[in-house]
């Protein structure tokens, strides 16, 4: 946040054999004056060809996956400015969160036990929306290292690198004016993206050095009133954002020489959006929407279902995670009017075809081009995966 406050479906093509030959009815008597008129041979009328069932490959993640048997798994304590507000999972599916207020990193094990994992450390005169510094978005590479978002409205703005021993050190410098939120990975290329809430800017920091360039910012990223761009992952070739203001979901290729394509709207009128997360192979999201307190299923088409809501646990969620079948979904409970901020865990289901109705929007945003309120985003076409990039969103 910005501020405060399978089993896929196996449908089998089933062939319709012919149906079998009738044997000819034998000939039929010449009636006699006498006898009575000849009944006409009974035969049997072919079977209908059964109905083909649609093509497996027009089946998205959005037609399976379901979300069971939610529990909180862990409290934190809002007082003590444990805010959970962005998550990296451990491969053993323990889950790394970010406490924005208390400014820390903790690990939550998968008994729901919580340890302190690093403290980011005391800035002097931080000045954020939130009053003083908080840590936001967070991302964990192949060898255990955390790389953190630091906002302090200082000159210690950047990101911040957690080694596996619990050792913090600054890694890359940004602006003293910006407010890095979401963070991603580019594991194929060796960067970090990190989405400005405040400058409606992408930056990109090289993890070979921490150069940082300011990869990509335009009007569908700015923020309006509150947080612009907020949440952010990669997926096939191409960075994923949301602008919190505007309640979208954007898409952003990578081209062939590493600089931003255009800006494509991919979902409208998702309400307070904060960060996200894709299921398992194209481009189907589970996001957390703050305000309105639920996490939506976002189909490739751009229409959405609700999945959880305060019901099932949610306080203000900020971000989704996904391994193998749970997901996971941190609550900072920053504008809940009962605080408490927590981590919740629920059951993915691969079962059937989704039933709910898909809440639609008047018309679709033209590719390329930021949409009105309310409008449906067009959808586009599936890019191949490349180097068996699956699973961007999740840790490595």
């Amino acid at each position: 946040m910005f501020r405060t406050p399978a089993l896929a479906l196996a449908l089998a093509l089933l062939a319709a054999a012919p149906a079998p030959a009738l044997a000819a009815p034998p000939p039929a008597p010449v009636p006699s004056s006498d006898s009575a008129p000849p009944t006409a041979p009974t035969t049997l009328p072919a079977p209908e060809p059964p109905t083909p069932a649609p093509p497996a490959s027009d089946l998205t993640d959005a037609d399976w996956l379901r979300l069971s048997n939610p529990r909180i798994t862990a409290h934190s304590d809002y007082d003590k400015g444990e805010t959970p507000e962005n998550i990296a999972l451990e491969p053993d599916g323990s889950a790394d969160l970010t406490l924005a207020l208390a400014h820390k990193v903790v690990r939550v094990d998968t008994d729901g036990t919580t340890r302190d994992i690093a403290t980011l450390p005391d800035v002097a005169g931080a000045h954020t929306p939130a009053g003083g510094a908080i840590a936001t978005g967070i991302v964990r590479t192949h060898d255990g290292t955390l790389y953190v978002n630091y906002v302090t409205g200082t000159q210690e703005n950047g990101v911040y690198r957690i080694a596996a021993d619990g050792t913090v050190s600054k890694f890359a410098d940004l602006p003293a004016d910006a407010f890095a939120n979401g963070l991603a990975h580019d594991r194929r290329l060796g960067f970090l993206y990190a989405a400005d809430s405040a400058l409606g800017t992408i930056w990109r920091i090289s993890l070979k050095d921490g150069t940082v360039i300011p990869w990509t910012t335009g009007p569908a990223l700015q923020p309006t009133s509150f947080a612009g761009a907020n949440g952010i992952k990669l997926r096939r070739n191409a960075v994923w954002v949301t602008n919190t203001d505007a309640g979208t979901m954007l898409r952003i290729p990578i081209q062939d020489d590493g600089t931003a394509g255009a800006i494509e709207t991919r979902a409208t009128g998702l309400t307070g959006i904060d960060d996200f997360t894709f299921a398992e192979h194209d481009e189907t999201v589970l996001a957390a929407l703050h305000a309105p307190n639920e996490v939506v299923l976002v189909r490739p088409d751009g229409t959405h279902t609700t999945v959880l809501t305060a019901k099932d646990g949610l306080s203000g969620p900020t971000s989704v995670a996904i391994r193998g079948q749970k997901a996971y979904v941190p609550s900072a409970s920053f504008v809940a009017e009962v605080k408490d901020p927590n981590l919740l865990v629920a059951d993915i289901d691969k079962g059937a075809a989704a039933s709910a109705t898909p809440e639609k929007t008047d018309k679709p945003a033209e590719p390329g081009q930021q949409a009105e309120p309310g409008q449906q985003a067009e959808p586009g076409q599936h890019e191949g995966a490349k180097g068996g990039e699956l699973r961007e969103a999740l840790a490595d």
